[in-house]
């Protein structure tokens, strides 16, 4: 489906939150280009889950259990990895997430919500849960940059990928802290992209669409597998009218990361989303 990367073959790359959906399925497109990639997730099944297909179709790979909260754990994590591949070429913060006593249960406040004990107003939202989400996505990228990136450090150069979304160029209701940490995401991209730009390190970031993924699957899709009331406001804001499917995001990540393709390209945020971004709603 995807044309042979040939200046990919051989190199390393490390994939945080390897064993989603989303990022396993560039962790299993970049093996298929003679990659040999480090998965990671907060869960080892997960990770070897990917890994074990990445070997299967003949490519290499290695699973290792990571919290990119913990920067402690990345760095022990870090000492293994370097016992089989000394040099990273390649580096996608894919973990990430969201948490529901994060989130609001409505779209607009209403005074009612703070009295029902059923529904998570503005002013219900939890301190630990808002640190939570926007530490795992954007503190977690951070600091997996810190400690994986001194390696990548090398004359042919190599590449950065952050995971951004729709909510980074216009927060979307009720996720406040995802929002936040997805915007964050954008500007730590080009800020990096400024600051590494003389050390022939790239970095841009994919800002998926709306995907079906283990984490939104119930708030996407009733149990009958129709669309939810959300779900009908995505599909009549997206020019496409569907979901993306997770290998709608090789053909970018192929692009951004190979230097024969993108070596002038660096601290850019690329949507991938059906038209989402371009569409006025009028």
């Amino acid at each position: 489906m995807f044309a042979n990367h040939e200046t990919l073959k051989g190199k390393t790359a490390i994939v945080t939150g390897g064993g989603g959906i989303l990022c396993g399925e560039m962790a299993r497109a970049l093996g298929r280009q003679g990659v040999k990639v480090v998965v990671l997730s907060r869960k080892l099944e997960n990770a070897q889950a990917v890994a074990d297909d990445i070997t299967r179709e003949n490519g290499e790979a290695v699973a290792f259990a990571c919290d990119v909260l913990d920067k402690k754990d990345i760095e022990q994590v870090n000492e293994q990895i370097q016992k089989i591949y000394p040099v990273y070429d390649i580096l996608i913060n894919g973990a990430g997430g969201n948490h529901p006593n994060a989130s609001t249960s409505e779209e607009a406040f209403d005074w009612e919500d703070v009295e029902n004990p059923e529904k998570n107003s503005f002013f219900d939202l939890e301190e630990t849960a808002i640190r939570h989400v926007f530490d795992l996505n954007f503190t977690g990228a951070v600091l997996s940059t810190q400690v994986f990136m001194k390696h990548m450090f090398s004359e042919k150069g190599s590449s950065v990928i952050n995971i951004s979304s729709m909510s980074a160029p216009s927060p979307m209701t009720k996720v406040m802290s995802y929002s936040a940490a997805k915007a964050g995401i954008d500007n730590f991209t080009q800020w990096l992209a400024v600051h590494m730009a003389k050390q022939n390190i790239r970095c841009n970031a994919i800002a998926p669409g709306f995907f079906l993924t283990n984490q939104n699957r119930k708030l996407l899709l009733t149990e009958e597998g129709e669309l939810t009331e959300r779900s009908q406001k995505i599909m009549s804001q997206t020019p496409m009218e569907t979901f993306g499917e997770p290998e709608d995001l090789i053909g970018t990540l192929l692009w951004l990361v190979d230097p024969a393709y993108s070596s002038f390209v660096t601290g850019i945020t690329v949507p991938v989303d059906g038209g989402f971004m371009a569409y006025s709603g009028v």
